[in-house]
């Protein structure tokens, strides 16, 4: 089976910009070379990496350490944040503010039609 490296660059591609990560950042964190990651990133050289390089990569994103070899393999990508307790609380915090905010703006519009002279 073909590897599939353009899912790799694209979803590290796509992790970075979510979590606002640099290529540097990203090296730094996994202990890989500059390089390696901008191969990675951009396909540049579609070969085969080191299991422990990919699983570095991996952690650093964020990720499972097998996340990036799952990729590579056409298995489905697992949603890493999808049972995280803190999201979950941010969502509701967020719904929660939506919805004081269209509060407000009703309250407002109806002190707004209340102060126009008749």
């Amino acid at each position: 089976m073909a590897k599939d490296w353009d899912g790799v660059a694209a979803a590290i591609r796509a992790r970075m910009a979510e979590i606002d990560m640099t290529q540097a950042d990203l090296a730094s964190r996994a202990g890989v070379a500059l390089m390696t990651v901008r191969e990675l990133q951009q396909n540049l050289q579609p070969r085969r990496r080191n299991p422990r390089t990919l699983a570095a990569v991996s952690e650093a994103l964020g990720w499972p350490g097998d996340q990036i070899a799952r990729i590579l393999e056409g298995q489905p990508v697992t949603d890493v944040d999808q049972d995280d307790p803190v999201l979950a609380e941010l969502d509701a915090v967020k719904a929660d503010l939506t919805a004081i905010y269209r509060r407000l703006d009703a309250i407002e519009r109806r002190l707004g039609a209340d102060d126009e002279p008749s």
